[in-house]
């Protein structure tokens, strides 16, 4: 008895821009914006084929960002992240002060850290010259990047305060304020722009990306 042949599948044509299937891309919704602070999205190799992520729309939305890939990442490579000049970006300067998007909670103590440098409110009035880091993933693997990643320590937190629900609803939350990626960097850019006004439409827009995914679901 001769053995079945195997399957030659065909592979699915893939977006060059958003890099989803084709049949479910998502570059209907790429809104730019003409933010001001700079923004560097450190994703966790898990979300990188998560359909529901909001990571990759939020980098095509915003021209003066970067997502890079990684858990614990190379000393020098995650230092120029976080102070040298964006790669890749027209006219780019380094940054006057770098901040990370994180909770403001004694977590540190739990884990070993040490305390963050405190934030100074003087230094975020000039928001061209700041530079914010966020962390993708979910809470648990954002938690841990923070922790394997040394200079992580070592930036101040800015944290958000009295945030709305959230319309995240393709993804399960621990809390009810826990907010996805695009979300939670919309309202830190918003309070380090003093422009709420100017996410609106983007985040309009993740609400037709949220329906979409939800409408695979159905």
């Amino acid at each position: 008895m001769l053995k079945d042949e195997p399957i030659n599948r065909i592979p699915r044509a893939t977006c060059a821009v958003c890099l989803r299937p084709q049949r479910s891309c998502i570059c209907q919704w790429i809104t730019p914006v003409a933010h001001q602070v700079e923004v560097v999205v450190l994703q966790h190799p898990l979300e990188v084929d998560q359909a529901k992520g909001s990571a990759r729309l939020l980098h095509l939305s915003l021209a003066r960002s970067a997502l890079v890939t990684g858990e614990v990442f190379d000393e020098a490579a995650l230092q120029a992240l976080i102070s040298a000049p964006l790669h890749g970006q027209a006219a780019a300067k380094a940054p006057d002060y770098t901040v990370l998007l994180y909770p403001d909670s004694p977590q540190h103590q739990s884990l070993g850290l040490p305390a963050p440098p405190v934030l100074d409110p003087e230094r975020l009035r000039a928001p061209s010259r700041l530079r914010l880091i966020v962390l993708d993933g979910t809470w648990r693997k954002s938690r841990k990047m923070l922790y394997l990643n040394p200079l992580l320590h070592q930036l101040p937190r800015l944290a958000l305060q009295d945030m709305p629900a959230s319309h995240y609803r393709i993804r399960k939350a621990h809390k009810p304020d826990q907010l996805s990626t695009l979300e939670a960097t919309c309202a830190a850019l918003a309070q380090l722009d003093g422009n709420a006004d100017l996410f609106a439409s983007l985040l309009a827009a993740f609400d037709g990306f949220v329906a979409q995914q939800a409408g695979y679901q159905a």
